[in-house]
């Protein structure tokens, strides 16, 4: 590491990442775009695999965005409990639905402008949307993983998450950035864990500042 400048390291770094992760993907299940925004919504604070749970039956339940809109409220709630935070995630759900409705034609927005828009919608969750919806990549998608192996790696030194994607988009090439979004989540779920990254199973071990080398 010492021998490179910046630039080499994170093209050494994207190159390890690749070859452990190369077919990296979003791990929420949805078949359109009005399912990729509720799932995206409801995986705030929860697992993948809890949304997928729940997501199984609901999407089942409501097909449009009217159906989610007219909902009653309550019994949204129910529906996604499981995902927790369930009556602000309902609240969003609804007041998103509503938005599209009335200004979007029933049909999820595909701009960034649009999306974030949207109650209950940042950029993260936008970025997510428009990538695995829309096939548009306009950013990187800065959940939990990408903020704290960004800081890691020494590629941001920002907490903010807005701030953080600036950062990254600075830094990695455009036509990276929806593998390193997905890579880097993959590499914080199985290796670089919040409490206890696993260094020694670690592709990006001798690049990372943080590895206890």
């Amino acid at each position: 590491m010492k021998d490179m400048d910046e630039n080499e390291r994170i093209k050494e770094i994207l190159k390890l990442l690749k070859k452990e992760y190369p077919k990296p993907t979003v791990a929420l299940n949805f078949s359109n775009p009005l399912e990729m925004l509720i799932a995206t919504i409801l995986s705030t604070q929860a697992t993948d695999v809890k949304v997928n749970e729940v997501t199984k039956d609901l999407f089942k339940k409501y097909k449009t965005a009217r159906d989610y809109a007219e909902a009653d409220r309550t019994e949204l709630e129910n529906d996604i409990r499981p995902t927790g935070f369930y009556r602000n995630k309902a609240k969003y759900l609804q007041e998103a639905c509503k938005l599209i409705i009335e200004k979007f034609d029933g049909n999820v927005p595909d701009t960034m402008e649009g999306l974030i828009s949207l109650p209950g919608v940042a950029r993260k969750t936008a970025n997510i949307v428009i990538s695995n919806a829309f096939g548009k990549i306009e950013g990187i998608a800065v959940d939990t993983h990408v903020k704290r192996l960004s800081q890691r790696l020494g590629l941001t030194k920002n907490k903010n998450p807005d701030k953080i994607e600036q950062d990254l988009m600075a830094i990695i090439p455009k036509k990276e950035w929806f593998q390193f979004t997905y890579m880097i989540i993959d590499h914080g779920r199985k290796i670089c864990h919040a409490k206890k990254p696993e260094h020694n199973k670690c592709v990006v071990r001798e690049l990372c500042p943080s590895a206890n080398i």
